[in-house]
């Protein structure tokens, strides 16, 4: 046999084991991007809050959003109890009919805490 028909029969036998090697791998199934997820926890989607105008649903809807982040950890739990005790005064001057008072100290509290 000479050379160029061993080189030949070579690249066919390497073409023919990469064509091979690609239709067994093709068959296999991939990983499932559900398996490598961690398990989130259950968190009210922001859409089914409070709704309505007013300090009231403003302030209930803020405290959903704090405990959303503290759940999911986006927001350290000290930080969200701070926020949360700053929502609580801002939630009094509402129910006390001081609904001025309460949205500035919702603006106050959000813009402490980086919130918009």
């Amino acid at each position: 046999m000479s050379i160029r028909r061993t080189a030949l029969a070579l690249a066919a036998l390497i073409a023919a084991g990469s064509l091979g090697a690609c239709n067994s791998l093709s068959s296999a199934p991939g990983p499932t991007a559900a398996a490598a997820l961690p398990a989130q926890p259950a968190v009210a989607p922001v859409a089914d809050l409070a709704k309505g105008s007013g300090c009231g649903p403003t302030i209930a809807h803020t405290r959903a959003i704090v405990d959303s982040d503290v759940a999911t950890e986006n927001l350290n739990a000290s930080v969200g109890k701070r926020f949360t005790a700053d929502l609580d005064a801002a939630a009094a001057a509402c129910a006390a009919g001081r609904s001025a008072e309460g949205m500035h100290l919702l603006a106050a509290a959000k813009s402490r805490y980086g919130y918009r």
